[in-house]
């Protein structure tokens, strides 16, 4: 169990590592845009390959994918919509990103990222836990893939809070707060999913699938293109082609 902590606590603290980027550089919109646009193409690869991909080998036609897909999704959304009503700004819950409140839509932006961060993070360290079952070796494609996926998102996540006036040892504090939560669930993925069901575990790999897709979707990707331009997309395809390069670890 300890090693697995480790591990996930390793791979999840490219969030801290992010953050003290964001809040020791003083980054451009544009900047940060582009390191979403990053991102966001190394997340989809991971959701793809190591996710979902990954989901519908151990399920062995099992079920799961799909409930956990929708699960995941689900839960991203309600949650998105709830920090969206807690911020005061309804424009964000109808899709209209509006410029009368840019505090409020900033902080509702960095907390979706970090939300998104923690309900892919959580399963996601589960997972890497499970690589370990049996003496093996950690997952070091799965592991590489946390690492790199998680520090655009603390870099970006944190300069939009920052941006929204958020004090940095509250940053700070968040995050590893986050890196904690994963590296504890890993623990918690060796012990208790050891000798779980391959539809229990396709179930956890899509739910964090399902939850960051709809994150890319309706915060990270709109918010990267709103302040990088164009270039996000050739950005996203280069995270997306270093990512998929990962899989020559396995």
């Amino acid at each position: 169990m300890s090693a697995a902590f480790l591990w996930a606590f390793l791979g999840q603290s490219s969030l801290v590592l992010g953050a003290a980027i964001a809040l020791r550089f003083r980054l451009s919109d544009r900047t940060v845009g582009l390191i979403m646009g990053f991102g966001g193409g190394v997340l989809i690869s991971a959701v793809a390959y190591e996710l979902v991909e990954g989901a519908v080998d151990t399920s062995a036609g099992s079920g799961g994918v799909t409930i956990g897909l929708l699960c995941g999704s689900a839960v991203y959304f309600v949650g998105d919509v709830a920090l969206a009503r807690f911020f005061g700004d309804e424009a964000l819950i109808d899709g209209e990103r509006r410029d009368e409140a840019p505090g409020s839509e900033r902080g509702s932006t960095g907390l979706a990222i970090a939300m998104g961060a923690t309900l892919d993070g959580i399963p996601e360290s589960m997972v890497l836990g499970l690589t370990l079952v049996g003496g093996g070796g950690v997952g070091i494609a799965v592991l590489v893939a946390i690492f790199i996926s998680n520090l655009p998102e603390g870099i970006a996540a944190t300069a939009e809070l920052r941006a929204a006036g958020w004090p940095a040892r509250n940053i700070v504090a968040l995050w590893s707060a986050i890196t904690l939560l994963c590296a504890t669930s890993a623990a918690i993925g060796y012990a208790v999913f050891a000798d779980a069901a391959p539809r229990d575990i396709a179930f956890v790999d899509a739910f964090a699938g399902g939850a960051i897709l709809t994150m890319l979707a309706s915060t990270m990707m709109p918010q990267a293109f709103k302040n990088g331009g164009r270039l996000v997309g050739p950005l996203t395809t280069l995270g997306f082609i270093v990512a998929f390069g990962l899989r020559g670890f396995d």
